[in-house]
């Protein structure tokens, strides 16, 4: 286990309260909870495992928020929820086999990825909206294959999972953003707990970390959730961009 101080946990309780909400309303949380770990000293594979597993809290109570707007989708996201699982599990093998130096070298474009991804949503959202075609069978298919992968890529690192949920959601679904948004939620949260539940078991897991975040994501994602329509996502949104840029640039020059 790291030897990490009391105020380095507090931080990291400040920063999981932060993630949760970013994640209810915007996706992109981990862009602020994992450096905020890594910065006080956890190895980076440990602080993307505890990571997974205290954020967990954030995703049960930023669904539950949101559960009115899931009614009536139960057939709809079915298929959805099992590629969603077996995406998450393996890519939490995934994080688990790579060595420390190998994950520490792809963080910074990882998070530069899911930064970029971010800050081009909305246009990305438009494009979509304008080339999406009639529902049929083979591009149901194509939309659990990139659902699936898009899992892999949450159970391995997380960062901005749920903007490319949402992208990807957005290229075959004709649901309201709100709906849309709650489905990501639900999505999001079967995969962050399917990685958990390998995690916990494979020794990565700071668990006194884990004793403050999960607390306090529970609390982001419940106030995440109930003000997902009323807070500005927009400025939320940029600020995640920034802070994430200026984090991977941190990474590349170590």
């Amino acid at each position: 286990m790291s030897d990490v101080s009391g105020l380095a946990h507090l931080a990291c309780a400040g920063a999981a309260v932060a993630a949760g909400v970013v994640n209810a309303i915007a996706g992109g949380g981990t862009l602020i909870s994992f450096p905020v770990m890594t910065a006080v000293g956890v190895p980076a594979v440990r602080a993307n495992a505890t990571n997974t597993v205290s954020l967990c809290p954030g995703y049960i109570s930023g669904t539950y928020a949101q559960r009115r707007d899931l009614e009536g989708l139960a057939g709809h996201v079915r298929p959805q929820l099992a590629v969603a699982a077996v995406g998450g599990f393996l890519g939490s093998v995934l994080l688990v086999v790579t060595s420390e130096s190998v994950f520490r070298a792809v963080v910074p474009y990882l998070i530069l990825a899911a930064a970029v991804l971010l800050a081009v949503q909305n246009r990305l959202r438009a494009w979509v909206a304008r080339r999406r075609h009639d529902d049929d069978q083979p591009r149901r298919t194509v939309e659990l294959l990139t659902i699936g992968a898009a899992a892999v890529y949450g159970g391995y690192f997380g960062a901005g999972l749920g903007i490319m949920l949402m992208a990807v959601m957005g290229l075959f679904s004709d649901l309201p953003f709100t709906r849309l948004n709650a489905v990501k939620q639900l999505l999001a949260f079967v995969i962050n707990i399917c990685a958990a539940t390998f995690l916990v078991f494979s020794g990565k897991v700071e668990w006194s970390i884990v004793a403050v975040m999960a607390p306090g994501a529970l609390i982001g994602g419940q106030l995440g959730g109930r003000f997902a329509g009323s807070l500005p996502p927009e400025k939320l949104r940029i600020g995640v961009i920034v802070f994430a840029f200026a984090v991977a640039v941190v990474y590349l020059v170590r």
